[in-house]
């Protein structure tokens, strides 16, 4: 993608204005809280102090509306003391602008760093810093800027006691999370009637599972209809795909097919079904025809085999799930926990502590993106001062603070998010001047009207960052206007010196970037090779039902998921990103991506029919699991060093599958067809995912035309070989 195309996609992005469910309670009781402290601190303290306090309150309850499982309380009362904390070590230092600019630097430095913890402790320690800025200048003296950072605790203190005196939707986030994976797996009932073979998205069962880990306190009032339904829904989706898949024993039509479309359908009914009641906390309304669909004895004299096991299955965990969202334990006895499991729960807030430090000292290498970011935003930021400083406008602050309220690891977010503060940046302080031109508001009014323009902010923060910005911008000349200071102190600069840190910002991405397109391959390495294990887990079951562990299989699951997330998220953020491919081409990556896919939904197939402990075992299962162990693990490192993978050794293994000793009757001891089969599919699968990053030039034959026609490339990102194989790879 060239420069030009990537700012016009960016700056679109920024513009954007999204249709979001609005929470108009939540923002109002944040803006309640918020003026809460704004009229204490204007009665004790004066207008600089609420000012102070003002701040606090604003970015606790923003915290309160991050994407994060904690309990908000925390999230406020964290805001509130790191803003203080921040504060009154920017003042003791601010007098001397040497040491402050060093102080500005390492703080910086840190809050960058900070993402490596998650993106919500990201931003709360991004906002810190460029809030710090602002709040530095309104102290005259150390006590006082003890006093600021005292109110700014309280403004965390109020937001924090506001969440748990008048909860809104309590736990709303986690029944959202758990009914989003329900309606997933509903409409994937669905898709499945007419595609066999669709595809299935594991991000909402991927979210469900990070919202089910809760702290001890989160525990003990967690409502009984979060109790195991994200269990069971884990276990639904392989049944359904195995219910569906022709491989598994259903012809592609006949009476049997049309019997699995009427289960799938009535599936997707109970599905949807429990996660109405979940998302909203009523009892479960289930049409009767879908419940009439699993209980009809017809059932059994049309389906056999492994298609009726997974119809009684599926007909099983799907009342599970109805008792569950009923908020009643499920009748059927969920699987014993694997042996070595643990429940999962979040850490407390200060047991949290460590471990984001390591996760930071993790990430403290060359190479790194967070690094490179923090590196980048501190560099910005202290340019930013030095430059707002000098130039003859005053509030030189603001050039910093913009750079590093927009600056993110990644390419898109940045630019977008530069061009939406200026955009919001002038549309807001345009407003907020207009208004205070003809109403000339006091202090308490334009208190009051500031409250008002958090509120709004709070109302529309998750529409996009446009609408955002400009309740910001308006917010901020208001509240400085209640401290004291004339529109005309206020709005020249603020728009200058914004463009000027937005302008920082974006420079800095381009001179010095953290692209994610030279690092496909990675992703792509590291999902080859958890699939890898995953496939070898599931196989290695089938050789020794007896030992098999369970634990095994669900954590190499676990962890393919994750390495595809990552893939995911690298691909959208490599596709806005204005460079060559360097080694992987669109087109090559789309195919390898629907290879690893293919891979992953066979051993999924396979795994939805694992052998209980008495089965009999597939001995020769051993051997290809382990071949497709290491030969995944070598294939990873062929895609690393831009190599082709070779799948010999599995392909061995599968023949000596095949010929393998046999007995009297011709069939080998202990043979299973459906896991040789699956073998076979899941060799076809490496196959395809060799072809697809095998883009060297095929040599001229005989009559001067290339081996193979096509191209490789997309002819979108500038150059890249022709998409063929050599003729001796696999």
């Amino acid at each position: 993608m060239s420069w030009r195309r990537a700012l016009e996609d960016t700056a679109r992005s920024g513009f954007a204005v999204e249709r979001k469910r609005l929470e108009p309670l939540v923002a109002v009781r944040g803006a309640a809280g918020l003026a809460i402290v704004i009229a204490v601190s204007l009665w004790a303290f004066g207008p600089a102090a609420a000012a102070s306090s003002a701040f606090g309150a604003f970015q606790a309850a923003i915290a309160t509306f991050q994407r994060s499982w904690r309990p908000r309380p925390e999230l406020a009362l964290a805001s509130g003391a790191s803003l203080a904390m921040s504060t009154f070590l920017g003042y003791l230092t601010i007098s001397r602008e040497p040491l402050f600019l060093a102080l500005l630097v390492v703080w910086t430095f840190g809050a960058g760093l900070s993402w490596a913890a998650g993106p919500t402790i990201g931003l709360i320690a991004s906002s810190n810093v460029a809030i710090m800025l602002v709040t530095v200048t309104l102290p005259t003296s150390v006590a006082q800027a003890a006093g600021h950072a005292a109110v700014m605790i309280a403004g965390g203190v109020v937001q924090a006691a506001l969440v748990v005196l008048f909860p809104v939707r309590r736990w709303g986030a986690h029944r959202d999370a758990l009914a989003d994976a329900l309606a997933a797996e509903g409409d994937y009932a669905r898709r499945l009637r007419q595609d066999p073979h669709a595809p299935f998205d594991p991000l909402p069962l991927m979210e469900a599972r990070n919202a089910a880990a809760v702290t001890p306190r989160q525990a003990r009032r967690r409502p009984a209809q979060l109790h195991g339904a994200r269990g069971i829904a884990e276990r639904i989706r392989p049944v359904l795909a195995s219910l569906a898949d022709p491989a598994t024993g259903v012809p592609a039509e006949g009476r049997a097919r049309d019997r699995v479309r009427e289960l799938l359908a009535a599936a997707g009914e109970i599905l949807d079904a429990a996660a109405h009641a979940i998302r909203r906390g009523e009892p479960v309304a289930v049409p009767a025809a879908a419940l009439a669909a699993f209980r009809t004895p017809d059932t059994g004299s049309i389906l056999t085999g492994r298609p009726y096991r997974a119809a009684t299955r599926l007909h099983t965990l799907l009342q599970d799930v109805l008792e569950t969202a009923g908020g009643s334990t499920p009748r059927s006895s969920a699987p014993p926990r694997p042996q070595g499991a643990t429940a999962r729960s979040r850490p407390t807030l200060l047991a949290l502590i460590p471990t984001a430090l390591t996760a930071m000292r993790k990430e403290l290498r060359r190479g790194s993106p967070i690094t490179r970011h923090a590196t980048r935003v501190s560099a910005v930021a202290a340019t930013g001062y030095v430059l707002g400083t000098v130039l003859p406008l005053g509030h030189g602050y603001w050039a910093p603070l913009t750079s590093v309220m927009v600056m993110r690891p990644d390419f898109s977010q940045t630019y977008s998010r530069a061009v939406a503060r200026f955009g919001g940046t002038v549309v807001g302080v345009g407003v907020a001047t207009a208004v205070v031109r003809l109403a000339d508001p006091g202090t308490y009014l334009s208190g009051a009207l500031a409250v008002v323009s958090a509120g709004l902010m709070y109302l529309l923060m998750r529409t996009g960052q446009f609408a955002a910005q400009v309740c910001i911008a308006a917010y901020v000349v208001l509240l400085l206007g209640m401290g004291g200071e004339q529109w005309t102190q206020t709005v020249p600069e603020r728009v200058l010196l914004t463009l000027l840190g937005g302008l920082l910002a974006m420079l800095a991405y381009a001179l010095y970037p953290a692209w994610e397109t030279p690092r496909l391959r990675n992703r792509l390495a590291d999902w080859l090779e958890a699939q890898g294990r995953y496939a070898a887990a599931v196989f290695a079951a089938y050789a020794d039902p007896a030992s098999r562990n369970a634990l095994d299989v669900r954590e190499a699951l676990l962890a393919a998921r994750t390495a595809r997330a990552a893939w995911h998220t690298a691909v959208a953020r490599a596709t806005a990103e204005p460079v060559r491919h360097r080694g992987l081409s669109r087109t090559a990556a789309d195919d390898a991506e629907d290879a690893l896919a293919q891979l992953g939904r066979v051993v999924m197939l396979l795994e939805a029919h694992l052998p209980e402990g008495g089965a009999a075992p597939v001995p020769a299962a051993a051997a290809f699991a382990e071949a497709l162990r290491e030969s995944t693990r070598q294939g990873a490192r062929a895609v690393r060093e831009r190599r082709v993978p070779d799948w010999d050794a599995v392909r061995a293994a599968l023949k000596e599958w095949d010929t393998g000793p046999a007995g009297p009757d011709g069939v080998t001891p202990g043979d299973d067809t459906f896991v040789r089969d699956t073998a076979r599919r899941v060799l076809d699968a490496l196959t395809e995912l060799s072809e697809a990053l095998d883009t060297a030039v095929p040599p001229m034959t005989l009559d001067g035309t290339a081996g193979r026609e096509g191209s490789d490339d997309d002819g979108d990102d500038g150059g890249g070989g022709a998409g063929v194989r050599n003729p001796g790879s696999p």
